[in-house]
């Protein structure tokens, strides 16, 4: 028997699991490293983060990804040269922080790597019935298993997409395993590029939970600040959007995407919304004399209302408690428009969970790896829409 075969094996039969997860957004801003331990699997997991970091891309890595990322037209040689250069960058970072860290290689069971989204094609953005959903995700396992020595778990939202789902978002499954009440309807909110929910109903009733997209969270405005001053990635604590004043007009041609029209669950990605989907509205109407505030603060506005009218589609019980994560929580401006949008619940930072914010999609992915080597999907409820009772994952060895 080949001896990573054994090796999985016994790392299956463990009580706990020490599990590496890494993500990288379609902001681009770096790759989040979460080492996790995790303890039994199911409804019965325990999760405590030992480490995490953020490790900032540099310019010139930005630059490679954004020659083919969320573009129809690119070079094929890119995209493969790209998908092995990735990991292998992504490996040289991880590595780094577990010498950093004190972690010997060998003191870590498994890695869980989302990968770089590259493209997100649900069959309600491209309206090609006879292919159905897609998205594609590069940064090979195998570069990774054998540049850090470590079983890599890859390639989650492939077998999403083969059961039926859109690939995206994943987030309810550990949502599921680590915030359901008996008490209250609970919602985990994350703002990332995309904004996304899971939706957790109290008590039994699981079969009306889901997780979907809502709306662009920061990546239209992240792109706005990154045209106007390369030397930014972000506007850092809405510094710019608190400067300008919510154009309604333009607001409210921004909510007219037939997106916001389809029912819940749904996905999308920065394919949509772009600057092009900006200049494409500015350029079609009358509106003048906006300044580059004005813009940042409609920008703002319309990401906080998109996250709030897919919100209150649902019907949640009062006293519902919104948990946040993602890098939008460290918007004052983006947060208090969705306070005053949603005043008849409870917002909270993930923090209140004992989840950091920041490193919340990073452990979902880690919790993904630890099902799929250790569960065995007898706590997932079935036909629950966008929800298929799966474990993800494709399993890389060292060597």
């Amino acid at each position: 028997m080949n001896k990573y075969i054994q090796q999985l094996s016994a790392i299956a039969a463990k009580p706990s699991r020490n599990i590496i997860g890494l993500m990288s957004g379609t902001s681009l801003d770096g790759l989040d490293i979460a080492l996790c331990h995790i303890t039994g699997s199911g409804l019965q997991t325990k999760v405590q983060l030992r480490f995490f970091e953020t490790v900032p891309y540099t310019p010139a890595f930005k630059a490679e990804v954004r020659q083919i990322f969320s573009k129809q037209t690119i070079s094929l040689q890119q995209l493969c040269l790209l998908n092995g250069w990735i990991a292998s960058q992504h490996a040289n970072m991880l590595n780094t922080c577990l010498q950093q860290w004190g972690i010997l290689q060998h003191e870590v069971d498994l890695i869980a790597s989302h990968g770089q989204t590259i493209y997100h094609a649900p069959i309600s953005q491209h309206g090609l019935p006879h292919f159905g959903n897609g998205t594609l995700q590069i940064g090979d396992g195998d570069h990774l298993a054998v540049q850090t020595g470590i079983i890599t778990l890859s390639d989650f939202r492939q077998k999403h997409v083969a059961a039926g789902g859109e690939g995206a978002p994943l987030a309810v499954y550990a949502d599921y395993l680590l915030f359901k009440e008996n008490t209250h309807d609970v919602i985990l909110l994350n703002i990332g590029g995309i904004s996304n929910f899971s939706y957790l109903p109290a008590g039994d009733k699981v079969h009306q939970m889901f997780s979907t997209d809502a709306g662009p969270g920061n990546t239209m405005m992240d792109a706005l600040i990154q045209q106007l001053d390369p030397n930014k990635s972000f506007d850092e604590n809405g510094q710019l959007a608190s400067q300008g004043k919510v154009n309604e007009e333009l607001l409210a041609l921004l909510l007219q995407d037939p997106f916001f029209a389809l029912p819940l669950p749904k996905s999308t990605g920065p394919e949509l919304f772009n600057l092009n989907y900006l200049s494409t509205i500015l350029s079609s109407t009358v509106l003048t004399g906006l300044s580059n505030s004005d813009i940042m603060a409609t920008l703002n506005c319309f990401s906080a209302t998109a996250i709030a009218q897919a919100i209150k589609t649902i019907q949640y019980k009062p006293g519902c408690i919104i948990y946040c994560s993602g890098g939008g929580i460290h918007n004052p401006v983006l947060m208090k428009h969705l306070a005053e949008a949603l005043p008849d619940t409870v917002i909270k930072s993930t923090h209140h969970k004992e989840i950091n914010p920041d490193a919340k999609e990073a452990i979902l992915f880690a919790l993904l790896a630890n099902e799929a080597v250790a569960g065995d999907l007898k706590d997932y409820p079935s036909a629950v829409k966008g929800f298929p009772a799966i474990t993800m994952g494709k399993i890389s060895f060292p060597a």
